[in-house]
């Protein structure tokens, strides 16, 4: 059986640069070479919805269940080109904010973006947004397990994409009704459109009775 847009598949995967080190994976004697307390989970996403690279998807659409593959991407097909203006000056009181010591090579976390310590002189300090893969030739090793035909397990693959949680659902008449706390409604409710066009879902969005009794406790 051949591959189409929109299945969702359950897949194991390493990606390397090209002639060089690991940088990602699912697979526990891989990931363990980036971090041993890594704790690999499985991977499931819908074909050509943007859950994966692009490259990837492109490259898996036409493919069959139970093999192994191998793709080397470029630049474009995976993580873009380097770009300089990502290459930013950050004064020093953001770090300081932050409880950061800003050290030449370090990683941190500034809002949601991974940036890259490059220098630290005085006061002045260069970060790189970039992907640190950005700009480089990738190789993924793809193993393709399964194809989820299975509802409940595809909506918890989008949510957790989605969300990155868990959240309480019950699937009524075509309707995929989300339990989320009264603050995450508006937020959920922008994705009523993506769970249509990938499950033929209509989204409802209710708040958690369970939330609901702890603010009502708490007044």
């Amino acid at each position: 059986m051949q591959l189409k847009k929109k299945d969702f598949i359950e897949i194991e995967f390493t990606g390397k640069v090209k002639n060089g080190d690991i940088f990602d994976s699912n697979i526990k004697e891989d990931i363990k070479k980036i971090n041993p307390d890594s704790n690999p989970k499985p991977f499931i996403f819908s074909l050509g919805e943007d859950m994966f690279l692009k490259g990837i998807d492109n490259f898996l659409i036409g493919k069959e269940i139970g093999k192994k593959y191998e793709v080397e991407l470029n630049p474009a097909e995976a993580f873009g080109n380097r770009d300089s203006k990502l290459v930013q000056l950050m004064p020093m009181k953001v770090f300081r904010e932050q409880k950061i010591n800003p050290v030449a090579g370090a990683m941190f976390n500034f809002d949601g973006r991974i940036a890259k310590i490059l220098s630290v002189s005085g006061g002045r300090i260069i970060a790189d947004f970039n992907n640190p893969v950005a700009g480089k030739v990738v190789i993924y090793n793809l193993n393709v397990l399964r194809k989820i035909d299975d509802i409940k397990e595809k909506v918890k693959a989008l949510i957790n994409f989605l969300f990155k949680r868990d959240l309480k659902f019950e699937i009524k008449d075509k309707k995929l009704i989300l339990e989320v706390e009264k603050q995450m409604i508006q937020f959920v409710e922008l994705f009523k459109d993506k769970f249509k066009d990938i499950l033929e879902l209509e989204l409802v969005v209710k708040e958690s009775p369970e939330k609901k009794k702890d603010i009502e406790k708490k007044q």
